[in-house]
């Protein structure tokens, strides 16, 4: 490469960005695609959401509303169901105008917020396994993850064995040191399907209150919580309000993931600082389907019910077949994801696993240790994704019970 300068010889990938590599998600989805698989690996619907939304979309367009740019903070339709919506479900008050901010999908609201908010050194506890945007997100902002790591917890109640990730709290407290800005809370969790308790969620709290700190929480899964778990939004407890960064979206609540259309709730002064990030990342985005979800966020609680318990449904039709394939299964109480042991199966490397297993049995899921500092925390769960049509999910269990022999 002739005339090339000592400065161009770097590698071309910036520093920080050189552990992350192409994303797990798309090499497991180009497996599926080469073998044929049934993909349980990548999160997102097989099937689209209601069509009253979808009509919503098409109407937009036709009308020609949101074709070109729509302001920068969001629609004022849907800043103000939003508002509603938090209002109405959990009550929390927010201005529209000042305190709602519209984003190209969750992904995009962790990234501005995470610039937005991080300087060069600042640390972020994360609670590990984390999605693994997180990771790259503090990492482009210059600030250094601290994980903190969920870990397996297995008890017998009524003579029945409940498993869930359980966080140590007393390990998130020596964690904060005095460069900790922020913590990054992520409730109903991905991967690990645990919806942190009131308990939980009032140590975070009084530790954020003590120390001063920062809360960003990623609360996307939130109507999908199931049985006795309760989804409490950490904004609602005392001294939240004011440092708390929400981050929802319309993708997991109503099944239209490539619309990406997500939001920030937060005070004044911390919507300013994320929307100073934002509006150099995309500035806007999704114009039509802001107007769709507008009126997705009005629909009847009886939307919500009804969508959470087919969800519950396939929940509990994977967790069972993959218990009789032979894995130990941690049953989740939030997202459309199920985390397994595979060493009952006799295996304990979950990438060796995965990249195996649709050879062996037809079936792409995701090897957790992705969403690990800790890899070796991580080596043998293997994650699912429940949220697909009954019929594929009835093939797939019927596929997997072949590891059982």
């Amino acid at each position: 490469m002739a005339g090339m300068t000592s400065s161009a010889r770097r590698p071309l990938l910036n520093r920080r960005l050189a552990e992350f590599g192409t994303t797990i998600f798309a090499e497991m989805s180009a497996l599926a695609l080469s073998t044929g698989s049934i993909n349980l690996g990548q999160g997102f619907p097989d099937t689209d959401g209601p069509e009253v939304i979808r009509e919503a979309a098409v109407r937009a367009l036709r009308d020609g509303r949101g074709n070109q740019y729509p302001p920068g903070p969001g629609i004022p339709e849907l800043r103000t169901a939003i508002a509603a919506h938090q209002e109405r479900r959990y009550g929390l008050t927010y201005a529209p105008d000042t305190e709602v901010l519209v984003t190209a999908g969750a992904t995009e609201a962790i990234a501005a917020t995470l610039l937005a908010l991080l300087e060069p050194g600042d640390e972020v506890i994360a609670l590990e396994p984390y999605y693994d945007s997180y990771a790259a997100c503090i990492a482009m902002a210059g600030g250094t993850r601290v994980p903190v790591t969920l870990r397996p917890h297995e008890e017998t109640r009524d003579g029945v064995v409940h498993r869930r990730f359980r966080l140590d709290l007393d390990e998130l407290r020596d964690a904060v040191t005095d460069n900790t800005r922020l913590l990054l809370i992520n409730t109903p969790h991905n991967p690990t399907g645990t919806v942190l308790t009131r308990a939980e969620l009032t140590a975070i709290a009084e530790l954020a209150v003590e120390r001063d700190l920062l809360v960003v929480t990623d609360e996307v899964y939130e109507h999908l919580v199931f049985g006795e778990a309760e989804h409490i939004p950490l904004a609602t407890l005392p001294g939240m309000r004011g440092r708390t960064v929400t981050i929802g979206s319309a993708g997991k609540s109503f099944s239209f993931t490539g619309w990406k259309v997500g939001w920030v709730t937060a005070s004044p002064e911390l919507v300013t600082a994320v929307r100073s990030a934002k509006q150099f990342l995309t500035y806007v985005s999704s114009g039509p389907f802001q107007y769709a979800v507008a009126e997705a966020l009005a629909l009847p609680d009886t939307y919500f019910q009804a969508f959470g318990a087919d969800m519950l449904a396939k929940r509990d039709l994977l967790s069972a077949g993959l218990t009789e394939a032979g894995f130990k299964v941690f049953q989740p109480a939030g997202t459309y994801f199920v985390t397994t042991d595979i060493r009952p199966l006799g295996e304990n490397d979950g990438f060796a696993f995965c990249r195996a297993l649709p050879e062996r049995a037809g079936v792409v899921a995701i090897p957790n240790a992705v969403f690990y500092d800790h890899r070796e925390a991580g080596a043998p769960f293997v994650r699912f994704a429940f949220c697909k049509k009954t019929s594929v999910l009835e093939e797939a269990v019927s596929r997997l019970k072949t590891l059982a022999g």
